[in-house]
Formats: structure tokens, sequence, C-alpha cells
């Protein structure tokens, strides 16, 4: 089997890239420099040589907060982009698998949501978001649509390694306590995707690692889950009011994993034991 990844720098791209595999699947990334899914030839190009089985889409615009001030850019990658990519993979007759988000809710709900449930962004990124989902599920028959939800990995910037590096630099650090969702470790998540772009089970899927907990939560783990001696970190709960930002953060972002469950795929494992895996391997 022959996968392309686009958007290979991105922190689960570069996990996709670099995931050790079994033998007959072949992983190819394309980067933002050698790949422009904004640009309908390339796209075209690049798929039609290299002739992929299966094409794993995790370029995007991700800028959350840039995102609403630079509306027409982020519709442009994540919307027109996505469009490109799906229409190269659609002429190949490779399946696609296209990488969204817990944004694609509002965040009000306050029980895990289902695949069925209606979508309603609220941020610009959400919206630009759902607008590929659109594209994909209209332009193709064989995709996998997979929203995941606050990731991290060893590869690029995230809320893990903030943690870590504020940790070490203050000895006080407030964290949003009124904010909750699932954290997804890129390993797992790569995992997820090999294993389900080889089956025919088509559609939605939420993967996330299980469980939940908020921001605040989150950030007591990673400073536990680490050798913190020579730290003194007090962290503060706070809540979302005292930090505003351009895009509204969703206030709950759980996803249901029963679509998982329904395919008898292997879901991810809990979030902290996926944290503690980070912490030692990385």
């Amino acid at each position: 089997m022959k996968i392309l990844v686009t958007g290979a720098n991105g922190q689960l791209g570069m996990e996709l890239v670099e995931l050790n595999v079994r033998p007959g699947i072949h992983i190819l990334g394309y980067g933002r420099d050698n790949l422009d899914i904004t640009n309908s030839e390339q796209c075209a190009d690049v798929v039609n040589a290299y002739r992929p089985d299966v094409i794993i889409h995790c370029a995007a615009y991700t800028a959350v907060d840039k995102a609403e001030s630079d509306a027409d850019e982020a519709y442009r990658i994540n919307a027109w982009g996505t469009r490109n990519v799906a229409m190269a993979a659609k002429a190949c007759g490779a399946k696609f698998c296209y990488i969204s988000t817990d944004y694609v809710f509002d965040g009000k709900g306050n029980e895990p949501y289902e695949i069925e449930e209606p979508t309603n962004p609220q941020t610009v990124y959400g919206q630009t978001k759902l607008a590929g989902e659109l594209e994909v599920a209209a332009l193709l028959d064989r995709y996998y649509i997979v929203r995941t939800s606050w990731v991290y990995g060893k590869y690029g910037n995230n809320f893990v390694r903030t943690i870590l590096k504020l940790s070490s630099e203050r000895d006080r650090l407030k964290v949003v306590h009124d904010q909750i969702g699932s954290p997804t470790y890129t390993l797992d998540l790569a995992g997820f995707l090999i294993e389900l772009v080889q089956t025919d089970k088509y559609g939605v899927y939420h993967a996330s690692n299980t469980g939940s907990c908020s921001w605040f939560e989150f950030a007591q783990e990673i400073v536990q889950s680490r050798d913190m001696a020579s730290a003194t970190i007090t962290l503060v709960p706070c809540s979302t009011a005292e930090f505003p930002r351009p895009a509204a953060r969703p206030a709950y972002s759980v996803m249901s994993h029963s679509a998982i469950e329904r395919a008898g795929l292997q879901d991810l494992r809990p979030w902290r034991d996926a944290l503690a895996h980070y912490m030692k391997h990385s």
C-alpha cells in the first residue's frame, strides 16, 4: 500500500512519515515546500506521479486566532486546497482521509458529540475545516473524515511543550479550567489512521485519546508526569474570560468514539497513558 501524506512538516504529518509501519506499507510525505495544495495543477501532478492507494490529508491552516482576521487565506487552504487534493485523489482512484477538528461543533454541549450531531462552528477556523469536510463528502465515495482535538506530539509546538517550558521558567502559571476536551497524542492518532485506511469502513470518525479533562487538569498531569524536582511551579485555575482571544474556544469539545467501536477498530488508549508514554520517549 502506497500512502501519500500532505502537510508532512506538521505535527501529525511528520509523525505519520516517521511511523514504524509493517512491511508493504510505503509512506511518502509532502510539505508545503514541495506541495502547494492551493495549486490544483501541482496537486494533480504530484498525486499522478506517485499514484498512491491512499492520501492522508493533514495540510491545513491551523492558526485559530489569526484565521479570524485572515479568513480568505484560511478558506483558500482548508476548503479549496482540500478540494484540490480530493480531486487529485478521485482522478487516480485513491482513498482519501481528511483530518478535521472538534471546532466544527459549537462547544455548548455537555455530553460527547456523536458524528451525526449537527455541526455549528463558531470560528473561522472551524467554518473552514467544515467546508473542507463538505468538499470531501461531495466529491468522493471512498473517504474517511477524522475529527480530532488537543493534538500534541514530539514534532512541532504544542500545549505540552509550552507547559514544560513555562514550568521551568516561572513559579506560578494560570491555566484555563472551564474548557473540557480530550488530548490526542500524534503517535496514537497516526497508528489509528494507518489501521483505518487499510479498511473499507468509510465515513466520519472522532479520534482522540480516551477520557477527558480541562486544560488545567491536563497541565497538572504534565507537570506531575515529569521529574520536576528542580521546579516549584504553582498552577492556578482561571476562567476563559480571563484570557480573551480573537477566536472563541469551545467550552466542551469531547467527542464520542462510537464510530470507532461500530467499525470494530482499536480505540486510542486513555489520555493519561498516552501522556506518560510521550514523557518517557520525547
